[in-house]
């Protein structure tokens, strides 16, 4: 008989770990605590409007591009349709002051030379260092060590100027240019905080077309690797709560349910948010002083309201994402002022509003995730006066800038932190888990937790930079190792497997 495999978590790393684990012939369920999974990626209906929680590119949307063959090991990538902007953002100030961040890497070095000429020399070396990581294929930091030296073999050459960008934040790089946009773009907000050559890889993976937006959102993929996970055999428990994860001699043996039920596994994989896996999954019973360390002093994206609007117009001719940058800051919590609101227009995605009427999401990130936690559970009257009050302000700053949407707004929502907290369970509600910083960017956590076997972690928890990307290569590291372990093959889906036993294809295996 297969093994079994439980899986907490029906997020995007729960979702591709299962489908990779079936593929090898183990049998799993995953268990989710809401009606579907996705977990963060997550779009939701209101009055005929669909509001986007997570997508904003994906990284491998190119055929031939960097992680496009991962991808297709879990859902078919190529039945998708992809947006490729010609903008990644565009910046404004209150005067009309623009600056366009264009994907195309000419369009862009043209751009910024006629906008900042005091910054052509640190302008050129951006725009250079941009068309040198474009196409660039990135070392997979679970290969085995001999073919991870090879990786990087092959990358010495470019080392040198991949040590400069990874060294520095977006804040320290922001101070090289004297243009006040320019500066502004790469200190705002947690890019400031970022590795700088988390950006730099983010322009070019634009630059090669392989980051688009796809079409139906984030729920177009989790629903097609769903259907996977489904069709492999994996089985889906909706509607569950881990309460606990059983172990018996340091070895983990399954989870006990909310409601006492055991369900029981050969092997344990927590695709759940990491601290609760750490401290209440598991009692704080298997965890070091550098865990410990890491959730003390490593810092996290932050968490967020999201006002979302559906409006009767069409707005074809705006960007699908605006900076605006305000004359005067707006007080989102007692602890948080922003003076800047970012603006995703969603008139490039049919899918999400009727004909001739547009979706308008604006994120509005805050550290103050306990505020608005106990605000709603201790006085939900001001809870909800709160939330309308944001709405209100931000619905103000768009009219000045949009001022066709005046009378025509349809629909108005507004999810916080505490709702983040009630359907994700993400500690301190955070949008992305931990902030891919200069001092973390090639040390992600291990999967593994100290003195527990049969035991993995996989999703942006032990992997710094959040986004999908992250929950497929941890999700598929985590039944590598299991697979290693049982001595069992790794065969990823739609991998030929040929008469001698021999995968064709195959990374990493």
């Amino acid at each position: 008989m297969s093994k079994r495999i439980v899986i907490i978590g029906g997020g995007i790393a729960g979702l591709c770990a299962g489908v990779y684990a079936q593929a090898c012939g183990y049998q799993v369920e995953v268990i989710e605590q809401h009606a579907e999974v996705g977990g963060l990626a997550t779009s939701w209906k209101r009055g005929g409007y669909t509001f986007e929680n997570c997508l904003q590119w994906l990284v491998g949307s190119r055929p031939g591009g960097e992680l496009h063959a991962l991808w297709q090991e879990v859902f078919d990538i190529d039945s998708l349709s992809f947006v490729n902007h010609d903008e990644f953002t565009r910046l404004e100030k209150a005067n009309g002051e623009t600056l366009r961040i264009y994907t195309d890497v000419d369009r862009l070095e043209a751009e910024l030379l006629a906008k900042a000429p005091e910054d052509h020399e640190q302008i050129l070396e951006l725009t250079k260092a941009i068309r040198s990581c474009t196409g660039m294929a990135l070392p997979d930091f679970d290969l085995p060590w001999p073919q991870l030296a090879l990786a990087f073999l092959r990358l010495a050459p470019r080392l040198p100027m991949l040590q400069h960008w990874t060294g520095m934040s977006g804040d320290d790089y922001a101070q090289k240019f004297r243009h006040d946009l320019l500066r502004r773009f790469f200190s705002d907000g947690a890019m400031g905080r970022m590795s700088a050559i988390a950006i730099l890889f983010t322009l070019a993976w634009q630059n090669d077309r392989n980051a688009g937006y796809a079409l139906g959102g984030s729920r177009a993929i989790i629903d097609a690797i769903e259907a996977r996970f489904r069709a492999l055999g994996g089985q889906l428990r909706l509607r569950a709560s881990v309460a606990e994860i059983l172990t018996e001699g340091d070895t983990a043996v399954g989870v006990r349910l909310d409601d006492g039920r055991a369900v029981m596994a050969d092997w344990v994989i927590s695709a759940a948010d990491g601290h609760a896996t750490i401290h209440q999954l598991l009692k704080g019973r298997y965890r070091d002083r550098v865990l410990d360390e890491h959730y003390e002093q490593t810092p996290t994206f932050p968490s967020y309201l999201q006002v979302s609007l559906g409006v009767a117009c069409a707005l074809s001719d705006e960007p699908g994402l605006l900076s605006l940058l305000l004359e005067a800051p707006l007080q989102l919590d007692p602890q948080t002022l922003l003076d800047a609101l970012s603006i995703r227009i969603f008139n490039f995605d049919p899918s999400f509003a009727p004909p001739g009427q547009t979706a308008i999401t604006c994120l509005l990130p805050t550290h103050n995730h306990a505020y608005w936690i106990d605000l709603r559970r201790d006085d939900p009257e001001r809870y909800a006066a709160e939330k309308q009050r944001v709405a209100q302000a931000v619905l103000a700053i768009l009219e000045r800038r949009l001022p066709e949407i005046i009378g025509h707004v349809e629909v108005t929502d507004v999810a916080t932190p505490a709702s983040v907290v009630r359907f994700t369970g993400n500690w301190k509600g955070s949008m992305e888990g931990w902030i891919m910083t200069p001092s973390n960017v090639l040390a992600p956590l291990h999967q593994q937790l100290p003195g527990l076997k049969r035991f993995l972690m996989a999703g942006q928890w032990v992997r710094p930079g959040g986004g999908l990307p992250s929950g497929l290569m941890t999700g598929r590291a985590a039944v590598q190792a299991i697979c290693r372990e049982d001595g069992m093959a790794f065969r990823p889906p739609g991998i030929a497997v040929g008469p001698d036993g021999a995968m064709a294809g195959s990374r990493g295996a």
